[in-house]
């Protein structure tokens, strides 16, 4: 029996046959709605899960110096690298909505499956990174007792990894099928708990700052777990659409992973040469002197905050977007592709500028009591605020081209836009013109201002009709 027979077996011709173009047309209002609607759960989603690592620093904190150092330089560590399994599971962007909107439903949970599966091969260099450490740390740092503690914070963190990765491509697959809130719900559970398992685990059991990776990997384990019974329970109910694939074709998801690669790689690089440009920027900074590093450290963190808005939107945007590929209405792509651009993106824009400029004081000093942190933070915060005007628009450009499965110019134009123009800039502002973390900033800006032009300038040169072609070809080859 073909791959394509043992899909479609139990179930109409009609259902998983090709993609269908009857689709009733949308607005632009309704793509507003239906997008805002979507984005809005998952605000919550990402601020919640970018949460769990940072009480970790908080709780360690409390311990003293050293600690916090270890654990701060682990947590980096383990953001640049488990970043990989965020740019894997962006392939699921494009192909579950797609697949949903041809009415492909069985190949959203083969998609999802295979995601898990390509996930967990990449899980081995990683794990393995993690348990050996230490050489690589340092690299990075010359103080032993810090190396030793990051490391040892990074070895329990290897039994975060099977969780993380169910929690991230379970939020793909849920996601296609128009369900934004499961996760939500979960980490409104789990958040508060990561909080109780830090407290219990580092002070009142007396585990000391071990006892902070050990609550995150079992929070991380919990949601995983959570997720996966919940797709289960899901997957058994009578419903008239059932996306699962079932275990008897367990053979199919080890096939043909090359296409999911493919859009999978140009994600990952999408998502870490951003990440890496701005945590090399933070690294730097300890070159001004221990407040400037402060005050860096601060307004990273709000602008990592300040991120998730248009992050979110671009996802809901990226999945609304892929469906209508999937549906196969020209007009449909293009009226939610500038609803995201031109309306959601000019409102968060000037939104998060507004939030940044006006708010600056009150912000930086929600951070840090130092009254030459805050004060230098609020300086940085509007040069942050302008870049949010633009950077905007580059992130909800790249929601959009992961639905048109062309994420391998989003990491072209990532790389170039940072490594060739952003930060070599940033470092001849920073360092020779003296301008120190304001050059950092406005360096930096004027790469993701080159971004996301150039994202935008692809998006406009679109050809639906080939896309919707090559999405339709690369189902029919799933």
């Amino acid at each position: 029996m073909s791959e394509r027979n043992s899909l479609s077996k139990n179930s109409s011709a009609n259902e998983y046959g090709t993609i269908l173009k009857e689709c009733e047309e949308t607005t632009y209002s309704n793509e507003f709605r239906e997008i805002s609607r979507n984005a809005l759960p998952l605000v919550f989603t990402f601020v919640l899960q970018f949460s769990l690592s940072s009480m970790t620093v908080f709780v360690v904190g409390r311990i003293g110096a050293l600690e916090l150092g270890g654990v701060s330089l682990a947590n980096v560590t383990f953001s640049a690298t488990s970043a990989v399994f965020v740019g894997m599971a962006t392939c699921l962007d494009t192909l579950c909505p797609q697949a949903f909107g041809g009415k492909q439903y069985k190949l959203v949970g083969l998609y999802f499956q295979r995601g898990v599966a390509i996930s967990s091969i990449f899980a081995i260099p990683i794990a393995f990174l993690w348990w050996f450490s230490k050489p690589v740390l340092a690299a990075m740092v010359d103080d032993p007792k810090l190396i030793v503690i990051a490391s040892r914070y990074l070895r329990v963190m290897v039994a975060s990894i099977p969780g993380y990765i169910v929690f991230e491509c379970g939020k793909k697959y849920l996601q296609a099928q128009n369900d934004f809130t499961t996760a939500q719900y979960i980490l409104f559970v789990f958040a508060p708990l990561n909080m109780l398992f830090n407290y219990l685990l580092v002070f009142r059991l007396g585990l000391g700052y071990i006892g902070a990776p050990i609550a995150t990997a079992t929070t991380y384990s919990l949601m995983g777990l959570s997720l996966a019974l919940h797709i289960f329970r899901k997957n058994r109910a009578p419903r008239t659409i059932n996306c699962w694939n079932e275990v008897s074709n367990w053979r199919e998801i080890f096939k043909n992973w090359n296409s999911m690669i493919s859009l999978a790689v140009p994600g990952i690089i999408m998502i870490e040469a951003e990440f890496l440009a701005f945590e090399l920027l933070t690294i730097l900074s300890a070159k001004f002197g221990t407040e400037t590093l402060a005050a860096q450290s601060v307004t990273a963190s709000i602008q990592s905050l300040t991120f998730q808005v248009p992050f979110s939107v671009g996802v809901a945007a990226s999945n609304r977007i892929a469906y209508h590929i999937g549906t196969g209405r020209i007009q449909n792509c293009e009226i939610a592709t500038k609803t995201t651009l031109a309306y959601l993106g000019s409102i968060i824009g000037l939104g998060n500028f507004l939030f940044l400029v006006l708010g600056r004081h009150k912000i930086s000093a929600l951070f840090s009591n130092d009254p030459g942190v805050v004060s230098l933070a609020s300086q940085l915060l509007p040069f942050i605020g302008i870049n949010q005007l633009y950077d905007v628009f580059n992130v909800l450009a790249a929601g959009c081209l992961r639905a048109q499965g062309r994420q391998r110019i989003g990491g072209y134009l990532n790389i170039v836009a940072y490594y060739a123009f952003g930060l070599p800039l940033a470092m001849v502002m920073g360092f020779k013109w003296h301008m120190e973390v304001k050059g950092f900033w406005i360096g930096l800006g004027v790469g993701i201002l080159i971004l996301a032009i150039s994202e935008l300038y692809c998006l406009y040169r679109s050809n639906w009709d080939s896309i919707i072609r090559q999405s339709q070809k690369l189902h029919q080859h799933a």
